[in-house]
């Protein structure tokens, strides 16, 4: 006679017969199975329930995240039934199908397999969790979703000429972008993109071929999507246009819109860029929340830069420049410093073009070419309404450069954005876009270069022994054996090995001597060389903190940072 399950439990001492007492009690209450209660009491895991489930029945217990799905099997079980069903085709051999199920007395699953297939199904067991994300990731996002719309066409139109009648319909596009299954389907493209921590989605048509890819951590990834999408690539594009205001029969000429979606719990802003290519148009669409706390503390920054940051900000006029490519995070060290200053006492007001976060208490304007709404027109008017800090989103050319200057120099403290490679080049770059030296020297008060680099993940960590023969910085010594970190990658991490992003930084600030240096014109090389001297922090002796503390890679350091001989 078979071991009941919390015998075998107790007998493997996974469970105390006392837990067991307990489990039986509420077990006779509610009729559950023992198993799920004693889940839900937390005395024993899922997977540790189904493993012993498993012997008890005589069934093996499959690991998904080290047993990979045969093409043959994938293919054979649809999208639709995986999904309704939460099982994972494993293997087809000699006729017999064997699937991956979380609850071995759901009958169901098994005689649907083996009435509509005609195969002998047998079963192993499968955490809930595991049985999600292989679904996920064999079948790919919204599929099940995909191969309702298509089956729906294909009732309608015939086999033959299902694909054909997706293509015909889509002259029909209101119709098309408010189909349910079509607004579904966008939503799970949302909702996987922001359980994966993805900032951009980027969805592309070829000639083939549609292509959906997350960015995550500064790096886009492709993510697992039905073939069939492309047949479906008008539609998604109705359906985004609609939800972002933008029209959806204009596909010659690029558009721009935002929309406000909810996730769970939290509310979301997107902001879509579609552009017409040669085989359709894309879409790219930036999440961002739409409620962010802002802190110095968070940026990164080392103690002695965070210090130097403070005591910039309590200055009360002069410029702060935070230089750097797109995507290095300058925005947020603007947004972290003015939600520093923002208190009752001062009037902040800000001209940004776009506008990525909304700061409770601050005066936001959002810049507008079409109606010459810009940066400098807005700054000559945002003077009269007494400011006491300003930020403008980004100098690009000389009149705005020359009105911000003018603000710092008539006694208010202004934050800006250019776009250089270090900090010493930002005064060469205003010399090069027309601004005099000596207003320079006069006005800006810093220039912090930053990027943003990846940290390791923290689940899948390690350390890692290396010989030195590349680098020389602080506490660096060429040819002598260190000890590095990095991640060897784990399903927290997508198997990437990294989980989140910091900041490096550079501060260069603006003294008497680098003042002369600027004055006289001089090159960009021998002001960073003097600030050196004076004790800035490069931008890589500053990832090399972050190698040497286990935070980041040197890979990571070297793809941010333009290193000579490397």
């Amino acid at each position: 006679m078979a071991l009941r399950i919390g015998d075998i439990l107790v007998e493997k001492k996974l469970i105390t017969k006392e837990q067991l007492k307990i489990a039986i009690n509420e077990q006779q209450k509610t009729g559950e199975f023992l198993g799920w209660i004693l889940i839900k009491f937390k005395y024993i895991t899922e997977r540790t329930m189904l493993e012993a489930l498993a012997e008890q029945q005589g069934i093996p217990f499959i690991d998904l995240k080290a047993t990979k799905p045969t093409a043959e099997a994938i293919k054979t079980v649809k999208a639709k039934f995986v999904w309704h069903y939460k099982v994972v085709p494993v293997s087809l051999a000699g006729g017999v199908l064997t699937v991956a199920v979380s609850d071995p007395f759901d009958m169901w699953p098994i005689d649907d397999l083996e009435a509509h297939l005609g195969y002998k199904v047998e079963k192993g067991l499968s955490t809930s969790t595991d049985i999600a994300e292989a679904i996920k990731e064999y079948y790919g996002v919204g599929a099940d979703t995909i191969e309702t719309i298509l089956a729906k066409e294909e009732k309608a139109s015939g086999a033959a000429h299902a694909e054909t009648a997706i293509k015909e319909n889509v002259q029909d596009l209101e119709k098309l972008a408010g189909d349910a299954s079509v607004i579904k389907l966008v939503n799970q493209i949302l909702q996987q993109a922001i359980k994966d921590r993805a900032t951009d989605i980027h969805i592309e048509h070829f000639r083939d071929d549609a292509v959906l890819r997350y960015r995550v951590d500064g790096i886009l990834y492709d993510t697992q999507v039905s073939g069939n999408i492309k047949y479906l690539y008008p539609a998604i594009v109705s359906r985004i246009k609609v939800m972002s205001g933008l029209d959806i029969v204009e596909r010659r000429l690029p558009q721009d819109g935002r929309a406000k979606v909810r996730i769970g719990v939290k509310e979301y802003e997107l902001r879509v860029s579609v552009i017409p290519t040669l085989h359709g148009e894309n879409i790219v669409i930036r999440i961002l929340p739409t409620t962010m706390l802002f802190s110095i503390s968070d940026l990164g920054m080392a103690p002695a830069d965070e210090k130097i940051l403070q005591e910039l900000l309590g200055r009360p006029h002069g410029i702060i420049f935070v230089t750097g490519p797109t995507g290095s995070g300058k925005t947020t060290t603007l947004y972290a410093s003015l939600s520093k200053l923002n208190t009752r006492e001062r009037k902040i007001v800000t001209i940004e073009d776009p506008i990525e976060y909304e700061l409770k208490g601050i005066s936001q304007t959002q810049i507008n070419s079409k109606i010459d709404l810009t940066f400098a027109a807005m700054l000559r008017s945002m003077l009269r309404h007494d400011p006491d800090v300003m930020m403008v989103g980004e100098v690009r050319d000389f009149e705005t450069a020359e009105v911000t200057i003018q603000t710092a120099l008539t006694g208010h403290l202004v934050f800006s954005t250019i776009h250089t490679n270090d900090a010493a080049s930002g005064a060469t770059r205003l010399i090069d876009i027309g601004i005099e030296p000596y207003l320079i020297a006069s006005s800006v008060n810093a220039f912090i270069a930053q990027r943003l680099v990846r940290t390791i993940c923290k689940n899948c960590k390690e350390p890692v022994k290396m010989k030195n023969d590349k680098f020389k910085a602080e506490g660096v010594t060429l040819g002598k054996e260190i000890t590095v970190y990095r991640g060897k990658g784990c399903k927290a991490c997508n198997n990437t090995g990294y989980m989140g992003r910091t900041g490096i930084y550079e501060i260069l600030l603006v003294n008497e001597e680098i003042k002369k240096l600027i004055v006289q014109k001089t090159s960009s090389d021998v002001i960073k060389e003097k600030a050196a001297e004076l004790g800035m922090h490069t931008l890589l002796q500053d990832g090399w903190t972050k190698i040497l503390s286990g935070a980041t890679t040197i890979e990571e350091i070297i793809r941010v940072i333009q290193l000579e001989g490397v």
